[in-house]
């Protein structure tokens, strides 16, 4: 089987690609091998010749240099060895539990304002009505950035996102340009603690420091930026696919809204079935055969998570279910280069989910919705929605 991943119109959860992973393991793509099973999914993001993939994405696509191709290379995640080691050990403590535990009251009272704003009373436009402001705010809030400066937080980061699909080409001017101005925030909360220290999330990352080694001026500015575009796109693109995948399970919805302690098991039973990042990475460093298959150095294996997700050889009821106990899914990576920020995206999606289950009853379509292509990092650009309110406000 071959898939032309590059055009727009590919979809990951096509039937195509169904049949495909019927058949076998692997298909063949213009971009190099998909990935389509569980097993071997998981086997292969830990495999000792294979390095993190998404170093060449920009490259895939002729850009070699410029702003854009200078950030992207210095980022953790496309760094290897001890390099990434290094820069994985400094910024870890900027994402401690206790920390981010310590901002769920935020999150919660953040999620009940805006349910509270809805322009219409029984219908949203759920991405730019909840899901974009509550990414947005939730940034701002971790470094200490005004909030109500969250749309351009939101343009920006939006905009560079972009680059995760496949019209990176053809946008780039836009990302350089949306890029130019994040490094521009991120500068300006670098400033702000440089005069004001506090415990929060700034302050920890700028002192990052193991025994002699810290970040340095340019490490700590791409990590930032890298935190504003990955927790805003990520997060918002994911309680859209949340919304989407739960208007066609109502029972679980209505399920959420009376047992709010299921908020964390229903962020990960929505990855696990409608995963943002739809493929995970990896590129062969040496020439070796995986399960028959002949991979030559260089090789780029794209993952694919939600086929891995609903592989009925590791899901075999493939229900969607809140309650149930599933393997693992891949929607933040794996081995050495999981997600740095999956506190942040767990909690802040498990405050939301449950607030907006017990305050938007009954959630149906509310007209046509818009989406991005259903390949590289995906999500609805618009979704409205219909649903019967609650008769009073909450506080959390």
């Amino acid at each position: 089987m071959y898939f032309d991943i590059a055009d727009p119109s590919f979809s990951v959860q096509s039937e195509q690609v169904r049949m495909a992973r019927d058949e076998s393991w692997y298909a063949e793509t213009n971009y190099g091998v998909a990935v389509l099973r569980y097993e071997e999914t998981r086997l292969l993001l830990r495999h000792p010749k294979l390095r993190q993939g998404s170093a060449r994405w920009p490259a895939h696509h002729g850009i070699t240099s410029g702003p854009f191709a200078d950030w992207w290379a210095n980022w953790v995640l496309n760094k290897e060895g001890e390099e990434h080691h290094r820069l994985r050990r400094l910024m870890n403590p900027a994402f401690s539990r206790r920390l981010i535990d310590g901002l769920v009251p935020r999150f919660q009272a953040l999620a009940a304002e805006l349910v509270d704003g809805f322009a219409e009373p029984g219908r949203c436009e759920f991405m730019s009505e909840f899901a974009s402001p509550y990414a947005a705010r939730v940034i701002a809030i971790m470094l200490g950035l005004p909030e109500e400066e969250w749309p351009v937080l939101a343009r920006d980061s939006a905009t560079i996102g972009l680059a995760m699909g496949v019209t990176l080409r053809e946008d780039l001017p836009r990302i350089e340009a949306a890029l130019d101005s994040l490094y521009g925030y991120v500068d300006e909360a670098v400033e702000r603690r440089r005069s004001d220290p506090r415990d929060d999330f700034v302050t920890r990352i700028m002192r990052a420091q193991r025994d002699e080694d810290r970040l340095t001026g340019a490490e700590l500015r791409d990590s930032l930026v890298l935190l504003v575009f990955g927790g805003y796109d990520t997060t918002r693109n994911q309680l859209g696919l949340a919304m989407q995948t739960f208007l066609d399970h109502p029972d679980q919805w209505r399920l959420l809204a009376e047992r709010p302690e299921l908020g964390p098991a229903a962020v990960e039973e929505v990855m696990r079935v409608n995963p943002t990042v739809t493929w995970v990475t990896r590129e062969a460093l040496e020439d070796f055969t995986f399960q028959g298959l002949d991979i030559a150095e260089g090789t780029t294996l794209h993952l694919f998570t939600e086929a891995s997700g609903t592989d009925p050889r590791a899901v075999p009821d493939g229900r969607f279910d809140i309650t149930a106990e599933r393997p693992p899914h891949f929607g933040f990576g794996g081995g050495a280069h999981h997600c740095l920020g999956h506190f942040v995206a767990r909690s802040d999606m498990s405050e939301a989910l449950p607030l907006l289950a017990r305050r938007m009853r009954d959630p149906r379509p509310g007209g046509a919705s818009r989406w991005l292509p259903r390949s590289g990092n995906t999500g609805p650009v618009e979704l409205p929605v219909a649903f019967t309110p609650t008769e009073e406000k909450e506080t959390p």
